[in-house]
């Protein structure tokens, strides 16, 4: 193989074969192909686009570049969430549990934050002595015991992925569709689930700020997911403002704990919650439409159930349970302040993109992956799209580690909302589905 010959063929628009990626990214591997002549192919890859058919062959180097997870000893199909990331988002510390409650097996690999979007991982993390790291052995051995367990990445699956993957954050292509696919996707088949919801983000929180290419990422998506026999589905959910009110990490696992102990009423974060556990459970088999599957995880989060198996899987993770009953164990910020809305009017469009950055800029997320956060800091944001407004009134509330932080938040925040003269309709939560 000529890698030239290859970088050319996808320079000038053409396809390249699967064993060409396979012969490309194996010798990049063992050092015989050059990072700038990878580079090269992955600008190429960015500017030219891939097929399905190249996406999937794509996938498929990196699955087997690694081990894949075995869960035929598992008295059920394993199923799983992924989000493509948000502010706010928060939906997986609810959703592993909640489906384990309901009688499913949820095997989680999650990330960390990095740019605007918080990361589920850091958000666990939060908790008092709660491990993320998880050997294969013991991450199977809790979600056969207890139903679900949420870890970070192994580096025995798809550890090519992670070698380009580390290539791309610095050759600006880590937005190209077929890429994000191909490293979505090797990651969840090599992880052996037989199901997977995707939870494609929509806005100006999202990474596909337009509904058309959260479409086109969500079919490609499910015809890799088809292609290697996983029931693949999408739901494409509004990120143009934060999902229920906190941002940032203990206080994003405070609501969550709050909202499963049915003290805070959040109607956003329930409805995407109930929709994504009624798809897992239905993939699963352990009902016979996606409606039936939302009115039983609908009753189990409202009798505590999740509640009950999401400190059943602290406890197996090494964390303190204590928190469920009693929040003031979580870290605290030593400033909290709140954010008054400088105009009357009704709020027409909010930033949610500024508002995750200004979360970063304070310490509760990361400009590079080295970077340490502050799981306290971040935000409670009260005012969404379509709430009258009073000037002087609170959009929410900021919570920092000095005078400084607190001051320019409030500052970003406050120019993160569009307020409007006119009554608008508050818009839609879910958007779409693609199965």
């Amino acid at each position: 193989m000529n890698p030239a010959e290859v970088i050319r063929i996808k320079r000038n628009g053409g396809v390249i074969d699967s064993d060409m990626i396979r012969e490309f990214v194996g010798s990049y591997l063992d050092g015989d192909i050059a990072e700038y002549q990878m580079s090269a192919l992955l600008m190429a890859i960015y500017l030219r686009d891939m097929t399905g058919e190249e996406a999937a062959a794509l996938t498929d180097v990196y699955i087997h570049s690694g081990m894949q997870i075995d869960w035929s000893d598992l008295p059920g199909i394993p199923v799983d969430k992924h989000s493509t990331g948000g502010v706010g988002d928060k939906v997986s510390l609810i959703l592993a549990p909640l489906v384990a409650a309901c009688g499913g097996y949820v095997p989680m690999l999650s990330g960390r934050g990095l740019g605007h979007t918080g990361g589920t991982l850091d958000k666990l993390e939060s908790i008092p002595g709660f491990n993320t790291q998880l050997s294969i052995e013991k991450f199977k051995k809790q979600v056969g015991k207890i139903g679900c367990a949420i870890a970070g990445q192994s580096k025995e699956l798809a550890p090519a992925d992670g070698r380009i993957y580390a290539l791309r954050d610095v050759t600006a292509t880590v937005e190209s569709i077929p890429l994000i696919s191909a490293s979505i996707m090797s990651k969840k088949i090599a992880e052996g689930s037989g199901g997977l919801i995707l939870d494609v983000k929509v806005g100006s929180g999202a990474f596909m700020e337009t509904i058309e290419r959260a479409e086109e990422l969500s079919r490609m998506l499910i015809t890799i997911g088809k292609n290697h026999g996983q029931d693949t589905r999408a739901v494409l959910s509004n990120m143009g403002e934060p999902l229920g009110c906190a941002v940032g990490n203990s206080l994003e696992a405070i609501e969550s704990i709050l909202f499963m102990r049915g003290e805070k009423k959040l109607d956003d974060l329930r409805e995407i919650t109930i929709v994504l556990a009624g798809e897992m459970l239905h993939m699963a088999k352990l009902c016979n439409s996606v409606e039936v599957g939302m009115e039983i995880a609908s009753g189990k989060l409202d009798d505590g159930s999740a509640l009950d198996k999401f400190r059943e899987m602290i406890t197996a993770q090494d964390g303190n349970p204590a928190v469920c009953d009693d929040i003031d164990l979580f870290p605290r910020a030593e400033i909290k302040r709140e954010i008054s809305s400088p105009v009357d009017g009704y709020v027409n469009r909010i930033d949610t993109r500024r508002i995750g950055m200004a979360g970063v800029e304070i310490g509760a997320g990361r400009k590079l992956s080295s970077d340490r956060i502050d799981p306290r800091v971040g935000f409670d944001i009260y005012t969404k799209i379509g709430d009258k407004i009073d000037k002087g009134q609170p959009l929410g509330i900021v919570y920092a580690s000095n005078e400084e932080h607190a001051e320019f938040a409030i500052s970003e925040i406050q120019k993160s909302y569009n307020i409007i003269q006119e009554k608008i309709e508050k818009p839609n939560l879910i958007l779409n589905k693609i199965t």
